[in-house]
């Protein structure tokens, strides 16, 4: 049976949140893309010489939204980087094309005697159950799913708290009183998003409208621009996406109507603090999700021999999981950040329950 435990907040902040953005390089073709620390050419890197040494391999596999996605992926990613570089772990990814692919990739660490195997997102659930029971002395490792496996280490977010706290925000600076939410493919890590959201929108603004569509992909850029094309012209001036790399192209809709001018347009950036990726001209702000800190949390724990399987970690706002950026103020109002940190306070005392589906 699983062991549910949450972290401390005096353990999340202990943490340092790795939010630098990298470009789209994926030099690889077919299925299953590698990747490593040099992906352009595809070569291992090696540790800085004054590195710890470790034996310690771990591998992350990605869901179809890529490395790359400036988000989720990409977060994960740089965690386990930054882990390489403090403790000399060797890391590498699979990228994933489609769900066809998250077995094989997931299989191939097992196989290649990877320490610890990483499944990025809600999808690789059933896989990484499959392989987990298939293989029962490897170590896997899971983000946004419960997995019942003693060798699974599952970590999972109050996302739907996060997301209230940016819809006070939206429902506090919209000029128009219409929002929209574009999510990815339908789940129940994105309805957290969602109803979270529009909670926060209700709390603050009852009068708001706030637009609800899926884009049905995670890696779908053109189609998220698509959208927020229509959920603009709608009248919307804030759009929430939680959608991977298909959010880009929110981002990519709003600079390109704020930078032909008429009215100003927002988006709220997801997982990571957007504004360091797409700029503060246009990122209102962003519902950070430190999916980072977790990743790093579990790979050392490999790398101390700590490590334990058939336990779930449920990160929120008290334990300092998902909130928002100090780069917030830019663009926030000093009273609008007040407000959120008192509904803040009322979530983590119990005051306020947030729906999650």
């Amino acid at each position: 049976m699983k062991k549910i435990f949450k972290l401390s907040l005096v353990t999340m902040l202990a943490f340092t949140v790795v939010l630098t953005g990298c470009g789209n390089n994926n030099a690889n073709s077919g299925n299953a893309a590698e990747g490593n620390t040099n992906a352009a050419t595809n070569a291992p890197t090696e540790a800085p010489t004054d590195a710890p040494k470790t034996d310690v391999k771990v591998g992350l596999v990605t869901d179809v939204g890529g490395v790359n996605d400036k988000s989720f992926n990409q977060s994960a990613w740089e965690a386990l980087e930054a882990l390489k570089t403090e403790a000399g772990v060797e890391i590498k990814y699979l990228q994933s094309k489609s769900n066809a692919d998250y077995e094989p990739n997931l299989n191939q660490f097992v196989k290649d005697g990877y320490n610890l195997t990483w499944g990025i997102g809600f999808d690789l659930g059933d896989a990484v159950l499959k392989v987990a029971t298939e293989n029962p002395t490897a170590n896997l490792a899971i983000i946004d799913s419960v997995v019942d496996a003693p060798n699974v280490a599952s970590v999972t977010f109050s996302e739907n708290e996060g997301s209230f706290l940016v819809g006070v925000v939206a429902g506090l600076t919209t000029k128009t009183n219409k929002v929209g939410f574009i999510g990815g493919m339908e789940s129940p890590v994105i309805k957290r998003f969602e109803v979270g959201f529009k909670a926060g929108v209700a709390a603050v603004n009852p009068s708001a409208e706030v637009k609800i569509t899926y884009a049905g992909a995670y890696d779908k850029p053109d189609t998220g621009k698509s959208l927020a094309a229509t959920l603009y012209d709608d009248g919307a001036d804030i759009i929430f996406p939680a959608a991977g790399a298909t959010g880009n192209g929110v981002f990519n809709e709003a600079k390109s109507r704020n930078k032909a001018g008429g009215a100003k347009v927002w988006v709220i950036g997801v997982d990571k603090d957007q504004s360091l990726e797409f700029g503060d001209d246009v990122t209102l702000t962003s519902m950070i999700k430190r999916v980072d800190e977790a990743v790093k949390k579990v790979s050392q724990e490999v790398v101390d021999g700590t490590f334990k399987g058939g336990t779930t970690t449920v990160l929120g706002l008290k334990d300092n999981g998902v909130g928002l950026p100090e780069t917030s103020k830019a663009n926030v109002t000093a009273d609008i950040l007040a407000k959120v940190e008192e509904y803040k306070a009322q979530i983590i005392a119990g005051t306020i329950t947030v729906p999650s589906e």
